[in-house]
């Protein structure tokens, strides 16, 4: 991982995520993967352009309540989003070992906030499952599709969605 710099401290690679590999496939791609309530989500590593740990954030007024507020990134301004509660999740207290990960999105910046940051993995895409009809509703917006692992679902966001908040304030 990379350094941070000025308020937000970059996690160390070795540790806050292992690496794994799975379904070794010319097609495969890398998913980062993370938690959320218990739920274990992915993206994929391409998208990322870094994973931190803690940080300060200083908050917007007027903001969707979703919009954690902004961190400073080696000297960039970084919009903090937090996914529990753009899914629609209860919030959670904040930690001074919460986990983000950095996304570029339109040219800008957006810290995905959320409860943990797992394994990579590597899975071939047509392994992938649609999203079942008992998938919560607000999850199911922003999903890709899912993938089972062992006895666990691992719910595919996909970023663009997530972010677009022109379509989803126009619903």
């Amino acid at each position: 991982m990379t350094e941070a710099g000025d308020d937000t401290n970059a996690a160390a690679g070795s540790e806050h995520t292992a690496l794994a590999r799975v379904h070794n496939s010319e097609n495969a791609t890398d998913y980062v993967t993370f938690t959320i309530a218990d739920q274990l989500f992915g993206i994929p590593v391409k998208q990322v352009q870094d994973v931190l740990s803690g940080g300060t954030i200083t908050r917007i007024p007027l903001a969707p309540k979703e919009i954690a507020g902004v961190l400073n990134l080696r000297g960039r301004i970084v919009t903090a989003i937090d996914v529990r509660l753009r899914l629609g999740l209860p919030p959670r207290e904040r930690r001074s070992d919460d986990m983000s990960l950095v996304v570029d999105h339109g040219g800008e910046l957006y810290s995905l906030m959320v409860d943990d940051v797992g394994d990579v993995y590597s899975i071939d895409p047509t392994t992938f499952d649609r999203n079942p009809p008992t998938l919560d509703q607000k999850i199911r917006e922003f999903s890709a599709g899912i993938y089972r692992r062992n006895e666990k679902l691992m719910v595919v966001l996909d970023v663009e969605r997530l972010l677009d908040y022109e379509v989803s304030q126009a619903a």
